[in-house]
């Protein structure tokens, strides 16, 4: 049995003008992983996203889930929507019943589970979340962080393998974004593999195991955040800032400090100041 969950081969995409978003990708998603897909506006992280569980059908190249190729037939993707579910970057893509309950039973409903399965997924999704006792509001009234937590709740309901999330906490404020990130690093513990797209530094640092840089419709880098967020070429030519922690770094090194400007977490960079104050 593979250990890879998803994997793309020579996965292109070119829209109906011609545009060319995807340029032969080839990506792998390992089970229980934590990745982040990263580049800036335009990159293809949106239409890269909607090929992994078939919303999208590649101009040349293929989608793998669990070793098997996405087949473009209705029972077939079913079967791979039931094992990879999306998170749209603006909940309003997803929330569109006039109850909370009502949205979060949608995905259940739809594979055919009998009623008490269904109230049973419901009141875990929510209770998972931290958003019980919202099934009667109506999705619309929410605050963005609510509707964001509600729109994960529906794909949780489904019992996905995998979770896809395009900005997962664009527009929340620190304390949605920590509720979020929280929620996610649960569903990991669970078992779960997760794959976010993100322009958030500060958060791809702290969450992710892996990260794949995508840029003009390509990846032109893997590797974990060391990896990436020490390479300032690679980030200028992604368009990317890099974490606070490694501009620090730099700027001690800059003025002569011997110190590692691959280390990135908070308690890595404070070792190396006082490292650096003690030479």
């Amino acid at each position: 049995m593979t250990d890879i969950h998803l994997e793309t081969k020579n996965l292109s995409f070119t829209y109906p003008d011609g545009t060319k978003a995807l340029q032969n990708v080839n990506l792998q998603i390992k089970k229980g992983e934590k990745i982040a897909i990263m580049g800036p506006n335009g990159a293809g992280k949106s239409t890269l996203f909607s090929h992994f569980n078939g919303l999208t059908e590649p101009t040349s190249g293929h989608v793998e889930v669990d070793g098997e190729k996405i087949i473009f037939e209705k029972d077939e993707l079913l079967k791979v929507r039931q094992k990879v579910g999306i998170v749209f970057q603006d909940p309003n893509d997803q929330l569109f019943a006039p109850t909370v309950k009502e949205d979060v039973a949608f995905g259940p409903m739809n594979l055919g589970l009998d009623y008490d399965e269904v109230e049973r997924r419901i009141a875990e999704s929510l209770e998972m979340v931290g958003m019980e006792g919202f099934e009667e509001k109506t999705p619309h009234h929410l605050s963005g962080g609510q509707q964001k937590r509600i729109a994960i709740a529906g794909i949780v309901a489904m019992r996905p393998e995998i979770m896809i999330l395009d900005e997962p906490t664009a527009g929340l404020d620190p304390e949605g974004v920590d509720k979020v990130l929280n929620i996610l690093n649960n569903l990991n513990k669970e078992g779960m593999s997760i794959v976010i797209s993100s322009h958030d530094i500060e958060m791809v640092n702290e969450f992710a195991d892996k990260i794949f840089v995508l840029y003009n419709g390509e990846i032109i880098a893997c590797g974990d955040k060391h990896d990436i967020f020490s390479d300032k070429e690679l980030l200028k030519k992604a368009h990317l800032k890099a974490p606070v922690s490694t501009e620090i770094l730099h700027k001690l090194k800059n003025n002569g400090f011997d110190v590692d400007t691959t280390k990135i977490s908070i308690d890595e960079v404070t070792e190396e100041i006082i490292k650096a104050k003690k030479i």
